[in-house]
């Protein structure tokens, strides 16, 4: 099953995300095999990264929230709010 996972970073937190974003990747790195897309959301300009989403399949919910909850940002305390969905592609047609 496929997970949206959108986390809004709180308001100032830019040099939270960059003091922890390397450990945020390498965490990333034990879940590649699970990505469909994931990248940060960015302001309006792309100069600064204030948030993240990410499709990613998971067997069920729990799996995707253990995920979310283990990553370091999280962990940090970066994120003002959270939230998980399940997501169906619609297009470009999957080749299921």
């Amino acid at each position: 099953m496929i997970f949206f996972i959108y986390s809004k970073d709180k308001p100032d937190s830019f040099e939270l995300r960059k003091a922890n974003r390397a450990e945020h990747l390498e965490y990333l790195k034990k879940f590649e095999s699970h990505f469909i897309a994931v990248g940060p959301t960015t302001t309006d300009d792309g100069a600064v990264m204030d948030g993240s989403v990410l499709l990613m399949e998971f067997p069920e919910r729990a799996a995707a929230e253990n995920f979310r909850d283990n990553d370091p940002y999280a962990k940090a305390g970066l994120f003002e709010s959270s939230i998980i969905k399940a997501w169906i592609q619609v297009y470009p047609k999957s080749q299921a």
